[in-house]
């Protein structure tokens, strides 16, 4: 299964990347799934994916919590909270 993954404000100047298509390792099937596969990548991965962390998603521009499940070609995107004034 294959996502492409969009990343948005502090979090895309952090992983110094605005996108990524990725094939999907088997186990990884949720939203949560694969938020914790890209912690495993370690350092700032690791850093902003951890679930401690507070971090929105949305698949195919819909809001998304942890146990959404994924199909092959969604758009995940990911961003930080986000406040107004």
């Amino acid at each position: 299964m294959n996502v492409r993954l969009m990343f948005f404000a502090s979090l895309r100047e952090a992983l110094a990347r605005s996108q990524e298509n990725l094939a999907l390792p088997a186990g990884v099937a949720t939203l949560g799934d694969l938020r914790t596969h890209l912690a495993s990548r370690g350092g700032v991965w690791a850093e902003h994916f951890a679930s401690r962390r507070n971090l929105r998603a949305a698949i195919n521009q819909d809001m998304a919590q942890p146990g959404a499940a994924l199909a092959d070609g969604d758009e995940v995107a990911f961003f930080p909270p986000v406040t107004g004034g």
